[in-house]
C-alpha cells in the first residue's frame, strides 16, 4: 500500500479550537517559505507572494514550527479528542 493511501485511511476530528496559529505579519517578512515546503500535509499554500493556512488536515508532525525561522509559527498538541488517529501508526 502506498503512503498516500495509508494517508487517506486516517481519521480527523475537527476541533473548533485552532491548535496552530500563524503570525502573517512575521511571514510577510520571510522570502524562503519553507513552512510550504516541509509541511507533508499541504496546510500552507503560497498565493500571490501571501501563505494561507489550513489546520483542518494538520498530520501533528511539528515540521513547520521546525523550519519556520521568523517564529511565526505557534504549534501546540491538539485537546484531548481531537486531531488525527493513525491507522497504520
Amino acid at each position: 500500500m502506498k503512503v498516500e493511501e495509508k494517508l487517506a485511511l486516517n481519521k480527523f476530528e475537527i476541533d473548533k479550537e485552532v491548535h496552530i496559529t500563524v503570525d502573517e505579519s512575521k511571514c510577510r517578512e520571510c522570502n524562503m517559505t519553507v513552512c510550504v515546503y516541509t509541511c507533508p500535509a499541504d496546510c500552507y499554500v503560497l498565493r500571490d507572494q501571501h501563505i494561507t493556512f489550513s489546520y483542518e488536515g494538520c498530520l501533528e508532525c511539528g515540521s513547520c514550527r521546525i523550519a519556520c525561522d521568523k517564529g511565526a509559527i505557534k504549534w501546540v498538541n491538539p485537546r484531548g479528542g481531537f486531531g488525527i488517529s493513525y491507522q497504520f501508526g
